[in-house]
């Protein structure tokens, strides 16, 4: 049987069902007389955060990490790069003076690919399709350092290639580091948990009242 790579495969998968009720004793803090109120069933630290260093009021590294991956499964769905496959992840490190961005010190790039392609070829593609649209020109220079596929193959992807997806990397679904993180995840949890809800609500507040270039926190 050819075992597919990249994709979700049926005859592979195994689904287990094990809804069951949330307990009393939590429920108890959660639902109200109002079905329009809701109260929390945890307590925690939750943390919003915002600042003028990019257009979406974020910091610059995560929102070009960010772009850069938007930018892989693009070129990856209209065919500009066929041989790419879905999993895909990057990190870019920035140099600052003063709290001023003055500079790119370090992209990370790693994304699965098709067996056929070669590592030279990836390389010179991945840089001049995605890296070199996406981060402006200003903040590269000769010392800036690009690791792309630095490990080599990545063949193996998505659920086929590791185990679990909930709560891996929360730092990616908040700030990237350039501010503090409670600890709780976001996947898999309802309003009712304040680990998502509040962390959304502190992130609403900030972009109200950001403050300067450095941000504001919440």
């Amino acid at each position: 049987m050819c075992i597919p790579t990249w994709a979700l495969t049926p005859t592979l998968a195994q689904v287990l069902s094990a809804i069951g009720k949330q307990s009393p004793d939590i429920n108890q803090g959660v639902d109200r007389a109002d079905p329009l109120e809701q109260g929390a069933g945890d307590q925690g630290l939750m943390f919003g955060y915002a600042t003028n260093e990019t257009d979406v009021l974020m910091p610059a590294p995560i929102t070009y990490a960010h772009r850069l991956v938007q930018r892989q499964a693009e070129v990856r769905k209209n065919g500009t790069l066929p041989w790419l496959r879905p999993d895909a992840k990057s990190q870019v490190t920035f140099q600052y003076d003063d709290g001023k961005i003055v500079g790119i010190d370090a992209v990370v790039l790693s994304t699965q690919h098709a067996e056929d392609i070669d590592q030279k070829s990836l390389q010179e593609a991945v840089m001049e399709e995605i890296i070199k649209p996406i981060l402006p020109s200003e903040w590269l220079n000769t010392s800036t350092k690009f690791f792309i596929n630095p490990t080599g193959r990545f063949v193996i992807g998505g659920p086929m290639g590791d185990c679990g997806l909930t709560g891996r990397k929360i730092i990616v679904d908040t700030y990237g580091g350039m501010a503090r993180h409670g600890g709780g995840a976001f996947s898999g949890k309802d309003p009712s948990k304040v680990d998502r809800s509040a962390a959304y609500a502190a992130r609403y507040v900030a972009k109200k009242h950001r403050g300067g270039r450095s941000g504001g926190s919440l």
